[in-house]
């Protein structure tokens, strides 16, 4: 692999940026870039004052899924290891966001999928060509599609491989918001800058709290205990000095 065309980490205090670097091949993801994701994934999670993440891609597109030539080498991991890869992007600890600009192809759509945000530009596009392939899809995608597009739309999209454009992609749920081609960038920092000033004891517990809900596991027991470590916190008092105060609160996520 090529350390120029893997995918990159940058740190800007309290937002994070995961950036796909292979456009010459529609950002598709081989197994190498798949093992550095994990390893940016972790490095994320590890840091404790990164609240956003945000997946970005360079080129015509935003991503194009799994290399699937890489199934044809024995040494090669099953499409499941790119799954398990997505399932976490979905766990990661920061809030997510995707700018989606250009098209989301295969197991580019649950990359997306598995974002808490999705910002797109009307250069947008999106296909899940899996049937047409001959390849089962792997659980959390499908859970994914299912969660956040609905089953009808789930199975219009997979079983008949249709490329929808940006308008029908925010219709059906993919994407959360659709911006002019020209905003994208400043909407997702807009968006980033937001979330990056909002009680982080509330805010990452709020998002693994929806997320366990979403896939019916939601531990009630870990819920209320962060339910009252929020009552007894410094960042609930400096929220309700501050909006009494009418400034932006200063949260120190303790």
């Amino acid at each position: 692999m090529s350390t120029e065309t893997a995918p990159t980490l940058d740190v800007d205090g309290r937002i994070a940026t995961i950036a796909l670097q292979n456009p010459e091949r529609s950002n598709r993801l081989s197994p190498d870039d798949l093992a550095t994701l994990r390893r940016l994934l972790d490095a994320v999670n590890a840091s404790e004052d990164v609240l956003v993440l945000r997946i970005t891609s360079r080129g015509k597109y935003f991503c194009s899924g799994y290399d699937i030539s890489s199934l044809a080498s024995s040494e090669a991991p099953s499409s499941l290891y790119f799954g398990e890869t997505i399932d976490q992007v979905e766990a990661a600890r920061p809030v997510t966001i995707a700018a989606v600009h250009g098209g989301a192809y295969g197991g580019g759509t649950d990359l997306a999928l598995a974002c808490d945000f999705r910002i797109g530009s009307p250069g947008a596009n999106m296909f899940m060509p899996a049937a047409r392939l001959g390849l089962r899809f792997y659980p959390g995608g499908l859970r994914r599609y299912v969660s956040r597009l609905g089953v009808n739309n789930a199975k219009r999209l997979f079983l008949t491989a249709e490329k929808i454009g940006a308008q029908e992609m925010l219709d059906v749920g993919f994407l959360t918001e659709l911006v002019a081609p020209d905003a994208l960038q400043a909407r997702v920092d807009e968006l980033s800058q937001a979330l990056a000033h909002m009680a982080p004891l509330a805010l990452l517990g709020i998002k693994r709290d929806l997320n366990q809900v979403i896939n019916g596991v939601l531990d009630e027991v870990a819920n209320a205990e962060g339910v009252r470590r929020s009552e007894a916190s410094e960042d609930i008092r400096e929220g309700a000095l501050a909006w009494k105060e009418k400034r932006i609160p200063q949260f120190q996520g303790r």
